[in-house]
């Protein structure tokens, strides 16, 4: 089996008839690795599919692979990648990277001047993330709507993140800033035509110099063949 095997696609509609099966192995997945989650109900993840929020994998057979979907917070400023699963029968074949991979680029186009975030215990997400230009941050640094906090309360840690009022949890934060992918690549084009020009002036460096070993080297001929044909003169004289 390989990842050609699946298509991963924005969820429809029609797909909605999936969304009891894919909550509950998202709560029994969450159970198994003893970690917390914001349970979400069905009806939930149906309307994120009615939306077009929310991205889909699928066997060539059509049983459902996997799952993820989109959330924003604070007026779209804030969008959240959540509730990624993989059904256990498809899973080591690479299928949440290209989840995730296909739900961020959903993310962009539907949203492309919001940051992305997310928060995770799970070592796998962590790496997928990194790979896709998050960065570790602080709390402070993701979205302070309440709804998205709200969404905590059904996690088995959420009396640890209330306690340290929203500052630090279990969970790592990570995040995607447009703004910040943007200054970075302007950085880069800078630095690549810095470097650019700086290997021009050294190319027209040795250039001139090249040219000028060679008026030397000629004037130096010169000057030789001046002094030999005169030393010849003064010897034929003898």
């Amino acid at each position: 089996m390989t990842i050609s095997d699946f298509l991963i696609i924005p969820a429809k509609p029609e797909h909605a008839h999936y969304a009891e099966v894919i909550c509950d192995e998202m709560f029994e997945s969450a159970k198994a690795r003893g970690t917390g989650i914001a349970r979400r109900k069905p009806e939930y993840v149906a309307n994120k599919m009615n939306e077009g929020k929310a991205v889909i994998a699928l066997h060539k057979d059509g049983r459902w692979a996997g799952f993820c979907y989109i959330e924003t917070w604070g007026h779209g400023d804030y969008v959240a990648n959540s509730g990624l699963i993989v059904n256990p029968e498809f899973r080591k074949v690479g299928l949440a990277k290209a989840i995730k991979k296909r739900v961020f680029d959903l993310s962009r186009e539907k949203y492309p001047k919001a940051k992305i975030f997310g928060l995770t215990t799970g070592f796998a997400v962590m790496k997928i993330n990194s790979e896709l230009g998050y960065e570790p941050v602080p709390y402070s640094e993701l979205t302070t709507d309440d709804e998205f906090w709200k969404g905590c309360q059904s996690c088995v840690n959420y009396e640890i993140l209330m306690s340290k009022d929203r500052k630090n949890c279990m969970c790592t934060a990570m995040l995607w800033d447009p703004e910040e992918k943007e200054r970075e690549l302007r950085e880069k084009i800078q630095r690549k035509h810095e470097a650019k020009e700086r290997l021009e002036r050294i190319t027209q460096k040795q250039s001139l110099l090249k040219r000028i070993q060679a008026k030397f080297w000629k004037s130096a001929n010169k000057f030789a063949s001046i002094n030999l044909s005169k030393h010849n003169k003064v010897a034929k004289g003898f």
